[in-house]
């Protein structure tokens, strides 16, 4: 029983609900930064480089056993890797706020405790 109570407990602190979140809100993230790179980013770059569409770029390999195109879309993979440089910055700048955030708390003067502030006051007032 020990094993399950220790689960739960794991569970209820936050720590799963957290990173469950953590991982749709990239999977969300991850949709519109695609959809960037895809709709809003390529087509002007195609639109200057000539009117190439990139995700239909690549190099025809011929006819498979199948009888269709063998294909390798290296134009996919660039827009594969503009979405990611986008999602990496995105992340990179993100923790870095965070860590600017964590600094600034980390500097912030804290208040001494209750008690000694009562105690200091209670030693001056024996000294006088």
């Amino acid at each position: 029983m020990g094993m399950i109570q220790e689960f739960k407990d794991f569970a209820i602190k936050g720590n799963m609900i957290d990173m469950a979140v953590g991982f749709i809100m990239g999977g969300a993230f991850g949709t519109v930064v695609t959809s960037l790179v895809k709709d809003i980013i390529m087509p002007p770059v195609g639109m200057l480089m000539g009117g190439v569409d990139f995700s239909k770029l690549g190099i025809n390999l011929g006819p498979g056993a199948d009888g269709k195109d063998v294909m390798i879309g290296y134009g996919s993979f660039i827009n594969n890797v503009i979405s990611f440089l986008i999602l990496a910055l995105c992340i990179f700048l993100l923790v870095k706020i965070v860590n600017a955030l964590k600094k600034e708390a980390e500097e912030a003067p804290s208040e001494p405790p209750k008690q000694e502030v009562l105690l200091t006051e209670i030693r001056d007032a024996l000294k006088k």
